[in-house]
């Protein structure tokens, strides 16, 4: 019989090598950080750059440098783990009016509220919330989804087995926030809306203090709670969103 010869493996393509140098590599980081609607990663930059990681951190700086100068109208701002160009805050005004934005997404004392539990305490379900805040919070949780502010994260081993619910990316890009480590301490909060409006508005420095204590005991007590789930408890109550 004669031998069958199967031929080499082909050699597979040589890694192309990556631009160490940050100022050969800044142009075309501006173009992709102005092009982009989100905040762009620095893996994803290096990626697209073929740049080493060394090199993105340096140009990074050097573009946010060149940014966080007076005379410039946009600055560089890293958000949600990652970069994207923004406007100085100065200029809100004059760019609403140019482009016809008259109204402003606010969102209700009721969201706001539920959005700081869910992020002092994420994952955390909707029977937890409600107890905190002594309050249906269904439609809330609708709106918070309706907005992209929140997500589902599994469920909890207990009984009724309810949705667990943590915040977004997006909800990092609305709030202007690196990471969830980076939000303000509950008496933060309470000095900076004093100072603001006078007093502090009742209810969300409370719910906030209430969300940001860690209560060891949360899992035993679900555990205890027959038939509780996901689902809204009727209380009687209900917020509007």
């Amino acid at each position: 019989m004669s031998e069958i010869l199967t031929p080499p493996p082909a050699d597979a393509p040589a890694e192309r090598p990556r631009e160490k140098r940050a100022d050969k590599i800044v142009p075309a980081l501006e173009a992709l950080l102005f092009s982009s609607a989100r905040p762009i990663k620095k893996k994803d930059l290096a990626d697209a750059l073929e740049a080493t990681p060394e090199a993105v951190a340096e140009a990074l700086r050097l573009v946010a440098e060149d940014a966080d100068r007076p005379e410039r109208g946009v600055r560089l701002e890293s958000v949600a783990d990652g970069w994207r160009f923004v406007t100085r805050p100065e200029f809100d005004s004059m760019l609403r009016r140019f482009h016809d934005v008259s109204e402003r997404s606010r969102l209700s004392l009721a969201a706001l509220e539920t959005l700081a539990i869910i992020a002092y305490r994420q994952p955390i379900t909707l029977p937890e919330i409600q107890e905190i805040r002594g309050v249906n919070s269904a439609s809330v949780l609708n709106t918070l989804f309706e907005k992209k502010l929140i997500t589902t994260a599994g469920r909890r081993s207990v009984v009724g087995s309810p949705f667990l619910y943590r915040t977004t990316s997006d909800f990092l890009v609305r709030f202007g926030l690196k990471d969830v480590d980076e939000l303000p301490r509950p008496e933060e909060i309470a000095e900076d809306l004093a100072a603001t409006v006078g007093e502090a508005p009742a209810g969300l420095p409370e719910a906030i203090s209430a969300a940001a204590v860690e209560d060891e005991d949360d899992d035993d007590d679900l555990d205890g709670e027959d038939g509780e789930s996901g689902e809204a408890a009727e209380d009687g109550r209900e917020d509007e969103a």
